[in-house]
């Protein structure tokens, strides 16, 4: 496509949570600052939010790879698990190979005799479930009463979890207040400001290999983040579908001309995780195209 036309070696706005293209942005570093000392200080649990594309499995997984070999991590991507299945799956990322039909009461022994492994050999065990907004409220109760689990100076599990903002409604519900009370670290994750989409864009392309001046012209810029709000996943995807653009054209920048096309191919998905109707979109999109290219010839 257009990989050799760029100079890349590979695609820079891939959607895949590639924590080689991490880039610390204010809030993507307060984030994983917050977690870090939360897991140093041997808190049980830490909750991370955000809305949809904002790059939540991306921070825990540059998270889990921050550790050192003090920690034994585990990662749960589905949660919509019952509390039998979330047992299991925590045994198997902790390395025990168990029977399939186990009781929860035989669950709960084995994994407490592993964690007491682990805490002999003085590593600390810490596991991150993603899109935790979606797990039922039994098993959210039974992952509250794994933190119960503890020796006399240190927790045997730290539980960090992430998920979008509706989890904030699920945590609400009186059945699971305890667990509510249990969070004494949290950190709502930011979209991309204004002064970082430069820098963002820049930094993508050159850790996929381009050698060159920047590609997207400033005018470019504004009518991307105008119709992007700074979530990461809409810059890329725009950002990709631009570059095509360009390519197609045989240009080594992408002008307001290749954004506006992208933004017209990603209507759907943008008026989508906006919330917006076709209407006030089409509105928006004339406004800004109209904006950036008086920008853009001046």
């Amino acid at each position: 496509m257009y990989l050799q036309h760029f100079g890349l070696k590979e695609f820079p706005f891939k959607l895949t949570p590639d924590t080689s293209f991490y880039y610390a942005t204010h809030s993507y570093q307060a984030a994983l600052n917050t977690l870090l000392v939360a897991i140093g200080s041997g808190e049980g649990f830490i909750k991370i939010t955000g809305e949809v594309g904002t790059g939540k499995t991306l921070l825990c997984r540059k998270l889990l790879k921050s550790l050192g070999d003090g920690f034994k991590t585990a990662f749960i991507p589905n949660p919509y698990l019952d509390p039998n299945a979330l047992l299991m799956s925590l045994a198997t990322e902790l390395g025990l190979t168990l029977p399939q039909r186990l009781t929860h009461h035989e669950l709960l022994e084995a994994l407490t005799h592993r964690l007491m492994q682990f805490a002999r050999e003085e590593k600390q065990v810490v596991v991150c479930l993603d899109e935790v907004q979606a797990m039922p409220i039994e098993t959210l109760e039974a992952l509250r009463l794994l933190t119960n689990l503890e020796t006399e100076k240190s927790k045997l599990l730290q539980v960090v979890i992430f998920g979008q903002p509706e989890l904030e409604e699920k945590l609400n519900q009186p059945s699971i207040r305890q667990l509510r009370q249990r969070i004494s670290f949290e950190y709502r994750l930011d979209a991309l400001q204004w002064n970082e989409l430069s820098f963002y864009l820049n930094h993508r392309m050159h850790v996929a290999g381009y050698n060159g001046w920047r590609v997207f012209t400033p005018a470019s810029l504004r009518l991307l983040y105008q119709h992007s709000a700074g979530i990461p996943r809409l810059v890329n995807i725009l950002a990709h579908k631009a570059l095509l653009a360009a390519y197609g054209r045989g240009l080594r920048e992408v002008t307001v001309k290749e954004m506006r096309d992208a933004l017209l191919d990603t209507h759907a998905s943008v008026s989508a995780q906006h919330g917006w109707s076709n209407f006030i979109f089409k509105w928006w999109l004339a406004l800004g195209i109209a904006r950036a290219t008086l920008t853009f010839s001046h």
